[in-house]
């Protein structure tokens, strides 16, 4: 039985709408709680923990534990978290974005994922804030192209999955942590989700997919694998890509 919720915040949990957080919500008022083993067996959601982040961009703050699962597997456990001491009892819900704004986003950045660089048609690139929305929240006044960016769906969920896994986004909340991040700054970073790591996603499109199919096949037939090969051909380029340093002399 779950204990009765503050009249206010059983009126905020009602007004959210938004079919994945509806029903995250719906199941812990029935429940108690929700676990990712039923996102994925019970509502089919490949990616489970999309469902309780959307709850928390509604301004609804989670409590999360880590159980065994049936598998025997790790599985993350859902509640609500109290609504007078939560961290995320100040946010008001995430901001919706109008039409126009995803076309300034377009013409800032071209109709391509800001992570692997691939081009998609509008409908199938989605608004991402580059620091994420339970770090930072939504940016106060009018909306800035320089906050958010373009992403396909696949780049989203890994994005996603790395920053729920990442220190800062459990513990600290710090920004700029974040804006230091490949997730928030592809072009320009200096650490992957708080690890001294340097990442570089590539998506062949369309005729492109011709050359890495040569590359996986030439892969192949030196015993590597793609990104090992790849790695080769970078490793080989860059003394010949660098200018030479002329030779001075001591007189």
């Amino acid at each position: 039985m779950v204990d009765p919720l503050p009249p206010e915040f059983l009126a905020r949990l009602k007004a959210v709408t938004a079919k994945r957080a509806k029903t995250v919500i719906d199941h812990i008022l029935k429940h108690g709680q929700i676990t990712t083993a039923e996102l994925r067996d019970v509502y089919g959601y490949s990616h489970p923990p999309r469902g309780p982040r959307d709850v928390k961009e509604q301004g609804i703050e989670l409590d999360n534990t880590t159980m065994k699962g049936p598998d025997g597997r790790p599985m993350a456990v859902y509640k609500f978290a109290d609504p007078s001491t939560a961290r995320g009892s100040g946010h008001k819900g995430r901001r919706a974005f109008p039409t126009k704004f995803k076309k300034a986003l377009i013409e800032a950045y071209g109709n391509k994922c800001a992570i692997c660089a691939a081009e998609f048609a509008t409908p199938q690139l989605q608004i991402d804030h580059r620091v994420p929305y339970q770090v930072g929240g939504d940016s106060p006044g009018a909306l800035e192209t320089a906050d958010y960016m373009l992403v396909c769906r696949q780049c989203n969920r890994i994005k996603s999955w790395s920053c729920e896994h990442c220190k800062n986004w459990r513990e600290m909340r710090d920004p700029k942590i974040c804006l230091g991040c490949y997730w928030a700054s592809p072009e320009k970073f200096k650490h992957v989700a708080m690890q001294n790591i340097r990442r570089l996603d590539i998506t062949w499109v369309g005729r492109e997919t011709a050359n890495f199919d040569s590359m996986v096949r030439l892969a192949s037939s030196a015993g590597m694998s793609a990104a090992e090969f790849a790695k080769a051909i970078i490793k080989e380029a860059i003394p010949k890509a660098m200018p030479k340093r002329k030779n001075v002399r001591e007189k």
